[in-house]
């Protein structure tokens, strides 16, 4: 064998690739296996790492050598005797492969030829000889080497029939793989015709068979030759069986193909001309979808629907119009905030500073939050309350909220249900549906990118029904904490966890809120603001916001007590403080307006500026009637801006005991009307009545301001105290008011709206009232404060009232009744 040298490819031809010293040995014969067998393994070798292949006995292959210590063995070998070791590496991924990084079986290797090629590299032809194992690595810089022994190949077999129709095999199973593969050439398979050594065979197909390195060097590792024969024809069947599998798809494909799978493979090409020019393909996006639902907390039906879908997505074709909505529904699963929670904050005194600080009174809600946060500290976890605030509008119900929201440190949300009368709007479209959108509480949970925000369902008792379905029965459902765990919205299609959402639903009158809706949420009452509660209010948060929004300080305008009391009084009637920040604002921009046009003005405005701004009073405090006349009584209602108190009159004329009611009064206030009248009938004597008079004369009942619509059992006691006056001319007691119901049976029984009737009382000056004894209950839960100077006189029957109500005193020109 003549001495070889580095042949640069540009100086390389086929002349010299063809002459006899080039040395690139043909398929190897049994002559030639003969002669390797008798060769020697070095006990030292050097040892090339090969990343990507396996190098079996008898086989040549050319390898490209790119590391530097890969060149320098290379270059040294070549000089002497071209004996080296490769092994293949068990991570291709390593740079600079050590003692461990490599497999302990390996091929002794002939370098047949060296060719330094123009991008830097060395390719170098090798031949395997024979097969080793490695003892011990000696040497790991310039390169590694080893104290090597001869791995002995077991070439006896016990029935020699079967080893040879395991070649037989060998041969014809790759003569199929060679048919059916049309990236081989059909040369190849003279040359596995022509093949007579055995071992070569079998190692000459391992080599050029279609496996991992892996694969290869379990192979390579047999001992065996009938093993690693048997193997061999395992992995040949199962390449045959993958080939002519993937030419039956390819025959059914191009025989099936139509127009739309001719666009898909127009839109392939298509997508590769973009990702050349460096567009984003929708694999790519799919891919990175994928990675990202990796990192999502959800359950695992949520993931396993995520990937049925993701999958479907990827088999369809981006220019379907599906493809868009599929995409579409994916990007949703991975926006909302599967099982993302923000941290409580367990500060209990910084939440009732928050609290106090941005609304004044509302004792109980604040209460009640105090408390969710003290069991939140103590438990760690729980199933948010669904809390309902109802009272009247202008009382901060919804921007309580926000308050809530910061002192729990969570998120907030507010959704408006007024006049929501389609159910997709709570629980979405099937996203099969043109347009399809998730239900807004997705939606909305999706904006606030937490699983616990504070969501506040504002107005839930505007809901209303129509053919599209009915929202409030929807709304069960969330608001219920045993169901809501697992919310089932029409477009997600799987189960969202709202049980650590904590609901806030606002409401102006309960009565519209269907009993099973209202049956599932904590009520709390949000009652009316006392005058002294709304200047506090306007001085502590209406005043200073209007200052800011109109670009003024407290230096450009000032309002003491007196005028802000001036200014509810004799401006607003509300139980809230909506129409009293109006009128603030008002005030503001006159002093805007002042500035703006250099007008003097007075900083520290009077009740007389008051006036000369928003006009003269229009109304002023409810006025108490005196009791000079007799059948006038002072009652207390209920009004859906607060309390109120209203006047019932009777009078007498000559007739046949006829009983006239006027003033727009509802079907209840009249039926209360008639019940006075009988049981006053009934009980003529007890009130020092005569019969004879009830049947002489007519009597007509009108309650004031008859444009506005009044109903309610509540009038049951002032109806009888007026009937009772106007029958025996007795004086009623001055500033006196009453609110009760009335029975046949002669009882008094409790009403509702005590605290707004209990604030018009004190706003009209009012300084005794005649309630029910069960309403005492509600007389104590309203600050002492409130009740100063007024006295309560607390009733059971109706003779009560008319002992408590009625002076022994006739009153001024008292009419004679005979």
């Amino acid at each position: 064998m003549s001495k070889s040298k580095i042949i640069h490819l540009d100086s390389l031809s086929l002349q010299d690739m063809m002459n006899e010293d080039s040395e690139l040995i043909p398929l190897m014969t049994p002559e030639d296996e003969e002669i390797i067998n008798k060769e020697e393994v070095p006990e030292i070798l050097p040892i090339l790492p090969l990343r990507n292949t396996v190098l079996f006995p008898g086989v040549v292959i050319p390898i490209t050598a790119g590391r530097d210590k890969s060149i320098q063995l290379i270059k040294e070998a070549n000089k002497g005797n071209k004996i080296i070791g490769v092994v293949a590496q068990k991570n291709e991924e390593v740079e600079s492969p050590t003692g461990k990084d490599i497999h302990t079986t390996g091929v002794v290797a002939q370098i047949l030829r060296v060719l330094k090629m123009p991008d830097g590299n060395t390719t170098v032809i090798i031949q395997g000889k024979k097969r080793f194992e490695i003892e011990n690595i000696i040497q790991e810089e310039p390169y590694l080497k080893a104290v090597v022994k001869e791995a002995v190949e077991e070439r006896e077999v016990d029935d020699k029939k079967e080893f040879r129709a395991i070649l037989d095999a060998i041969k014809e199973q790759s003569l199929k793989v060679i048919e059916e593969n049309p990236m081989l050439p059909s040369e190849a398979s003279f040359a596995i015709k022509n093949i007579k050594s055995d071992s070569f065979l079998v190692n000459f197909i391992s080599s050029n068979m279609d496996l991992s390195v892996a694969q290869k060097q379990v192979i390579l590792e047999k001992d065996n030759l009938k093993e690693r024969a048997l193997l061999t024809l395992k992995n040949l069947n199962k390449e045959l069986q993958k080939l002519q599998l993937k030419n039956d798809i390819q025959s059914k494909t191009r025989s099936d193909l139509d127009q739309q799978q001719r666009e898909y493979y127009l839109n392939q090409q298509l997508k590769t001309i973009q990702d050349e020019l460096g567009g984003v393909s929708n694999d790519q996006e799919i891919e990175e979808m994928r990675a990202k639902g990796k990192t999502k907390k959800w359950k695992k039906e949520v993931a396993e629907t995520f990937e049925k879908e993701i999958n479907r997505l990827k088999r369809m074709n981006p220019q379907m119009a599906e493809y868009g909505v599929q995409r579409n529904y994916l990007e949703l699963m991975l926006d909302l905030p599967w099982g993302v929670y923000s941290e409580d904050k367990f500060d209990l005194k910084r939440g009732q500073k928050i609290l106090d600080r941005d609304h004044f009174g509302l004792e109980k809600v604040k209460d009640r939050i105090i408390e969710h946060l003290a069991v939140l500290k103590l438990r760690g976890d729980m199933k948010s309350p669904i809390i309902c605030l109802y009272g009247p509008p202008g009382v901060g119900k919804t921007s309580l909220g926000k308050s809530v929201a910061e002192a729990l440190g969570r998120k907030y949300v507010r959704m408006s249900l007024g006049g929501l009368r389609d159910e997709a709007e709570i629980r979405g479209h099937r996203k099969t549906y043109i347009g399809a959108m998730p239900g807004r509480l997705i939606q909305n949970l999706k904006k606030a990118g937490t699983s616990n925000p504070v969501f506040v369902l504002d107005e839930i008792d505007k809901l209303s029904n129509s053919h599209q379905g009915d929202p409030s029965s929807a709304m069960l459902e969330v608001l219920d904490p045993e169901q809501n765990e697992s919310f089932y919205d029409n477009y997600l299609e799987v189960g969202y966890d709202l049980s650590k959402v904590l609901f806030i639903a606002t409401a102006n009158n309960l009565g519209q809120i269907p009993w099973a809706l209202r049956d599932r949420m904590e009520l709390i009452n949000v009652t009316g603001y006392t005058i002294e509660e709304k200047i506090e209010i306007a001085k502590k948060y209406l005043l200073p916001k209007q200052l800011k929004e109109h670009g003024l300080t407290t230096d450009h305008l000032k309002l003491g007590k007196a005028q802000i009391e001036k200014v509810v009084e004799g401006y607003t009637r509300e139980s809230g403080v909506r129409g009293l920040e109006k009128q603030i604002a008002k005030v503001v921009r006159f002093a805007a307006k002042s500035i703006a046009l250099e007008e003097e003005y007075n900083i520290s405005l009077t009740n007389e500026d008051i006036e000369k701004i928003l006009g003269a009073a229009r109304l002023e405090r409810d006025k108490y009637e005196n009791n000079d006349v007799a059948g006038v009584v002072t009652g207390l209602a209920w009004t859906s801006v607060g309390g109120d108190i209203l006047f019932i009159e009777s009078i007498l004329s000559k007739g046949k005991g006829n009983l006239s009611i006027t003033g727009n009064l509802g079907k209840v206030m009249k039926e209360s009307s008639t019940i006075a009248m009988k049981y006053i009938k009934a009980n003529a004597e007890v009130f020092g009545i005569k019969p004879e008079i009830l049947e002489k004369y007519d009597v007509h009942i009108h309650v004031p301001e008859g444009a506005t619509p009044k109903d309610g059992p509540s009038a049951g006691i002032t109806m009888l105290t007026s009937l009772v006056s106007v029958f025996t001319q007795r004086k009623v007691k001055n500033k006196l008011a009453m609110t009760g119901e009335i029975t046949l049976r002669g009882k008094v029984l409790p009403v509702g709206g005590i605290k707004e009737k209990i604030l018009a009382a004190k706003r009209a000056n009012i300084k005794e009232i005649i309630l029910c004894e069960e309403n005492k209950k509600d007389i104590e839960e309203i600050k002492a404060s409130y009740l100063k100077g007024m006295k309560f006189h607390y009733v059971t029957e109706m003779h009560q009232v008319i002992d408590v109500a009625l002076t022994k005193q006739k009153v001024k020109n008292a009419k004679k009744l005979a």
